[in-house]
């Protein structure tokens, strides 16, 4: 009897839960915003996670809350998502930080820097240390509050007409790369060039420029590169862990009810843990497809990489000694680096490289 009775109860209260969930949504504001992508529809994976995101939150407040999102150049052109948002030309963005460098290059810490964290390092700064809370203090001067927005792992070094087997070969070398990476590059000799995507086949066919970098395989394999420039290196030491971000107008985060920010919280993770998935599904049978039809693929020498740890830590380094913005995150970064590597090289790293050999042989 007693059993009966409390499965009575439990069912009446699942009932008004039930009811309770529309009745909260009706009493809620309708709210319209405009998202706008740093990015093009043609990038299903990346614009594809914010679509994720808008539903999701369209869901979360029962389809009062709706964000109407916007590929690159339809309101405003890539590279100005950050202006946009600021000024209040839209309520929000989906955008790379580091497209930002230019401004300040403290940006490139809610994305990547050369030799940074990997994906799940990332994360783990930002949520669990302290990295959230030191980027927030930073975005504040903007008028903007962020949000984990998905990530690419790591990516790789980019496409090359010819083999780069020593740094003499990076002289002299006419890459598409900017940012940090831009800076560390041309310490080394190389001439970076700052070429739009929809340009760089055709740049490297004619020769304009002998080598440039995009994201990864699944991405990759649609610009065609390999047919023009067929040698394809790892690893990206430039983006070990290139985390996205959602920019929102802080005003107009300030007006949201606090289920509509519940709402933007759980979506972004959501968002976030979902664009590493899908990347990580399907990269490998896109590299797979890329060497079926004519990519080389190649892994950086410890000659190179090791002159772009040098050169990387120099101009962070320096970076750091004349922005007191950038050394305020730099050097806790810098010690929560140093931690995670340590512990990655306990268990995880030891386990993935023994399976990797087993997977060679």
């Amino acid at each position: 009897m007693e059993r009966r009775s409390f499965l009575k109860k439990a069912s009446a209260g699942a009932a008004a839960g039930a009811l309770a969930a529309p009745a909260l949504a009706q009493a809620q504001p309708a709210v319209t915003w405009r998202l706008a992508s740093s990015f093009p529809k043609t990038l299903d994976t990346i614009y594809g996670s914010a679509e994720q995101f808008v539903k999701r939150v369209a869901e979360l407040t029962g389809g009062k809350f709706q964000i109407r999102q916007h590929a690159a150049g339809e309101i405003v052109p890539g590279l100005q998502v950050m202006d946009a948002v600021q000024a209040g030309t839209v309520e929000m963005g989906h955008t790379p930080s580091y497209y930002y460098f230019g401004k300040d290059p403290t940006f490139a810490f809610d994305c990547a820097v050369p030799f940074g964290l990997t994906s799940r390092q990332q994360t783990a700064w930002f949520d669990q240390g302290g990295g959230r809370e030191l980027l927030r203090e930073f975005y504040k001067g903007y008028g903007i509050i962020n949000f984990l927005a998905g990530n690419t792992g790591t990516q790789m070094g980019g496409w090359y007409r010819k083999e780069i087997k020593t740094v003499a070969d990076v002289k002299g070398l006419k890459i598409r790369i900017a940012g940090f990476a831009g800076r560390v590059m041309e310490r080394m000799g190389a001439v970076p060039q700052q070429i739009p995507a929809n340009d760089v086949y055709a740049a490297l066919e004619k020769g304009t420029i002998d080598a440039a970098e995009w994201v990864g395989p699944y991405d990759d394999e649609k610009l065609g590169l390999q047919k023009v420039a067929p040698h394809y290196y790892a690893p990206g030491w430039w983006e070990a862990g290139p985390q996205l971000s959602f920019y929102i107008n802080i005003k107009e985060w300030e007006k949201l009810p606090k289920e509509y920010k519940a709402a933007i919280e759980c979506a972004s993770y959501e968002c976030h843990v979902i664009m590493q998935a899908d990347y990580d599904a399907k990269n490998p049978a896109a590299l797979a497809r890329l060497l079926k039809n004519g990519a080389k693929l190649h892994s950086f020498s410890k000659e190179i990489m090791d002159a772009a740890y040098k050169h990387s830590t120099a101009v962070m380094e320096e970076e750091a000694a004349k922005n007191a913005k950038f050394k305020k995150i730099y050097d806790p970064w810098k010690r929560f680096r140093h931690d995670q590597n340590q512990w990655a090289s306990v268990a995880e790293a030891t386990m993935q490289n023994y399976l990797i050999s087993l997977g060679r042989k």
